[in-house]
């Protein structure tokens, strides 16, 4: 990972988590609301990948949820019908802490996918 400026969620990051968090499950509410107040901290290597590290600050609200993958399932899948990964919520003391794009192409994306090729779903 690099360190990164502390900034903002750029509209695209906004848009996928709370893309992903309309899922359904214990939580989701919670993590929504820390979006407003949720900052950038770390961009990850790749240089240019678009998973990030999330600092939400305190006297947010926290999920009651235990710490690792948050519970929602978000395939990636483009117009085609092909599968290209993954999104990952992660979540430490019920708040966000990262936003991971694990791919399966032979290039790493530059950039989050757009919110109609994100299929999500609670975990079955």
């Amino acid at each position: 990972m690099t360190n990164g400026p502390d900034r903002p969620l750029t509209d695209a990051e906004r848009n996928v988590l709370l893309h992903m968090l309309s899922a359904p499950f214990p939580g989701a509410a919670e993590l929504r609301a820390q979006i407003v107040h949720a900052r950038v901290i770390n961009n990850w290597e790749p240089a240019g990948s678009p998973s990030i590290d999330v600092f939400v600050p305190a006297g947010s609200p926290r999920a009651s949820i235990p710490d690792g993958l948050a519970p929602v399932t978000a395939q990636v899948i483009d117009r085609e019908g092909s599968y290209l990964g993954e999104l990952l919520l992660w979540v430490v003391g019920g708040k966000i802490s990262a936003l991971e794009y694990s791919w399966v192409t032979d290039e790493p994306p530059d950039q989050l996918p757009e919110t109609s090729w994100i299929r999500v779903s609670p975990p079955s």
